[in-house]
């Protein structure tokens, strides 16, 4: 684990917890959260520097219900800073139909999320003229900003056939209620996003140089587990599924070389040099017993970002 004077990259960083999501927040802390092994509750810790983070007091400020929504499988928070509050979203079920996964909002009382309290807004709603109401298999959500309006892209199964996990994105019009219809941004088109499971899931948007990138996770939660991108010009329609190029080949896959095993589900960051930094998560193994979820060792781990000759992100273990 990495200590407070300095940073390791692509090894274990903060151990056991998956799906990580870092802030980098404007009174210059960093604020990290992610899904814990018991998936039971909701879990922040803060600190000035990315090195500092793993040793940071860690503070629980949401426990799951006893039953009915939100009471299992509490995956994925992340926190986010919006209209002037605090907000942490993530995906629950029940323990009466634990596949019953829902996005849900909490939003800040107080004006340091680590204190609270935190209420429950239930949730997220969709637009008005939008008829459905979030009533399918529904999580990983995340939000970013593009020329002053906020989107939320979601993971979401369809329920005909196949059972497949596709990415959508919406404009917001406020911290739990969209704007706009969603619409269809990638489902799983290639062989390495069909290994186990049909899944594009875990979206994570890095801006850079006028063009958005938007990573996102493939396949089950195995070895296969990977990373897809799709890039679209700040400039573009933010809503067209034509304006957004995918990538034809994954851009992060296991290296059992190295004993990186399924990366995936990250967040971006920027480091205190302004260094763009990915943060993901990967077991140290390949071999798991028993169902990939109970497996508690997905450690999250740190990237630097690179970038080609054409300002494209580049996402090695170098």
């Amino acid at each position: 684990m990495a200590n407070n004077n300095e940073l390791k990259y692509n090894e274990p960083w903060i151990l056991q917890r998956a799906d990580p999501y870092v802030l980098k927040h404007t009174d210059g802390c960093y604020y990290f959260t992610a899904s814990v092994p018991e998936y039971d509750k909701i879990v922040l810790r803060r600190a000035g520097s990315l090195a500092e983070l793993p040793d940071a007091e860690e503070k629980t400020v949401w426990v799951r219900h006893e039953s009915g929504p939100m009471s299992k499988h509490i995956w994925a928070p992340e926190i986010h800073y919006l209209f002037g509050k605090w907000y942490i979203y993530f995906a629950g079920g029940e323990q009466e139909n634990i596949w019953k996964i829902r996005p849900y909002v909490l939003e800040c009382q107080g004006e340091d999320p680590l204190q609270g309290p935190w209420k429950e807004l239930g949730k997220m709603q969709r637009s008005d003229d939008d008829e459905f109401s979030f009533e399918a298999f529904s999580l990983d959500a995340t939000i970013f900003e593009n020329k002053g309006s906020y989107y939320y892209v979601w993971a979401e199964k369809v329920s005909v056939g196949r059972q497949i996990s596709n990415l959508y994105i919406a404009k917001m019009q406020g911290a739990n209620k969209l704007a706009t219809q969603q619409v269809l941004l990638t489902t799983p088109d290639y062989d390495w996003e069909r290994r186990g499971y049909w899944v594009n899931e875990g979206p994570a948007v890095l801006k850079k140089d006028g063009k958005l990138y938007l990573t996102y996770s493939a396949s089950d939660t195995s070895s296969n587990y990977c990373m897809g991108m799709l890039s679209i010009d700040e400039n573009a329609d933010i809503l067209d599924p034509r304006a957004w190029k995918k990538e034809r080949y994954p851009v992060l896959t296991t290296d059992a070389s190295r004993e990186i095993y399924g990366p995936g589900h990250n967040s971006f960051t920027k480091d205190e040099n302004g260094q763009d930094i990915m943060v993901y998560h990967a077991r140290s193994y390949k071999d798991i017993v028993g169902d990939p979820l109970n497996d508690p060792n997905r450690h999250a781990r740190l990237m630097k970002i690179r970038y080609d000759e054409n300002g494209k992100p580049v996402f090695g273990y170098q």
